[in-house]
């Protein structure tokens, strides 16, 4: 298992969630701060099985540069998940 952390500008957050839940992935979203500006951030979370790691990127990829800038629009990590339960 994997987790994704992807953060993304706080307008990027809601199509992201969107289409990633449409896609059947569990998304948990968190406000948060940074960049230069200090400015309004989302971090997503996304837990995917390891065959699901690319086709979820994929997704991402496609979701933030439908808006057809050159301009870098989301910073993921991929870190494995050693233990994950729900309580």
């Amino acid at each position: 298992m994997k987790m994704i952390i992807l953060i993304v500008k706080d307008s990027e957050a809601d199509a992201l969630t969107r289409a990633l839940t449409s896609a059947e992935y569990r998304v948990t979203r968190i406000a948060s701060t940074g960049g230069f500006l200090r400015s309004g951030v989302a971090t997503l979370l996304i837990g995917v099985e390891d065959a699901q790691v690319d086709s979820a990127i994929k997704l991402v990829r496609e979701t933030v540069t439908a808006s057809g800038s050159a301009e870098k629009r989301a910073t993921l990590f991929v870190v494995p998940v050693a233990r994950f339960e729900q309580v």
